[in-house]
């Protein structure tokens, strides 16, 4: 791959920044289980990026320490495009474990070098749904050979979240992956509450004749048929969901040790947007 010029100023533009602490609970523990052999395989520390992490670095230090739980030499460079919030990141900062740096989707890196995986959340959600293919191909073109873009959106506390596991295709364009879905199962009252947070490659193809409108149908209609497995706990009754929308022949990963979680995955293959 060419390496492209260094533009002169970061990519992208400000959003708003909001965050919490333990907001990205959910796909952290994610990363680090379904990441794992990502993060172990090269000889020397990956490089792990927080792309927009947003008014406060909390999220850039949690990461670290999960991910650190998997790959103990692990670096996490928090990216921002607003000058204040990389000057509170900094002052934080334990270099070369944590640090920051100033850009957007061109993804800069301290030193040079490229991430194996950039996590970009709560970013595009505030950009044109149009907008979505380029800063995929702009970050995925930032990626180290077999790295991965997770990209994704959660509510203000991160009880509802979705990301989608991007990598490089052959020929060298984005490639999506998966769809993840994940609640705080307890008072869920249906799975399609997390429609709300799809990415934005989605959010707005929630319509019928589209998988992710046909998805949550399928999820709704399955969790009100195990109704009767509510007093047994609401994993019991997504692990039912997510059995029975495997039989429908949905392409539902991974398994009962997830799902319990309240995490459900399905290949992208069965959500991706229909040509306009």
């Amino acid at each position: 791959m060419t390496p492209r010029p260094a533009p002169r100023r970061p990519v992208g533009t400000i959003t708003r920044g909001t965050t919490n602490p333990n907001r990205l609970r959910r796909v952290d523990r994610w990363m680090a289980w379904a990441l794992r052999e990502v993060l172990r395989g090269p000889v020397d520390p990956p490089v792990v990026v927080d792309l927009g992490y947003g008014a406060s670095p909390v999220t850039v230090l949690e990461l670290a320490a999960r991910l650190s739980g998997v790959r103990p030499d692990v670096r996490v460079v928090g990216v921002e495009i607003d000058p204040e919030r990389v000057a509170r990141g900094r002052a934080v900062a334990d270099p070369p474990r944590v640090d920051f740096a100033l850009g957007g989707f061109e993804v800069p890196l301290p030193g040079g070098g490229d991430p194996l995986v950039v996590r970009a959340f709560n970013v595009l959600r505030q950009y044109a749904e149009e907008d979505t293919a380029e800063a995929w191909r702009q970050v995925v073109d930032r990626l180290a050979p077999g790295g991965v873009l997770v990209e994704g959106t959660c509510d203000e506390v991160g009880r509802l979240a979705t990301w989608v596991d991007v990598r490089r295709g052959a020929d060298g364009a984005p490639a999506p992956r998966s769809l993840t879905l994940a609640w705080r199962l307890a008072g869920l009252e249906r799975p399609s509450v997390v429609a709300e947070r799809l990415p934005k490659v989605l959010i707005h193809r929630n319509v019928p004749g589209e998988g992710v409108h046909a998805l949550m149908q399928a999820l709704d209609a399955a969790w009100a048929r195990h109704a009767p497995l509510a007093g047994w706990g609401a994993r019991q009754r997504l692990v039912a969901c997510a059995h029975d929308l495997r039989a429908d022949g949905w392409p539902v990963l991974h398994g009962p040790s997830r799902w319990r979680l309240g995490e459900l995955g399905v290949e992208w293959a069965a959500v991706a947007p229909q040509r306009a």
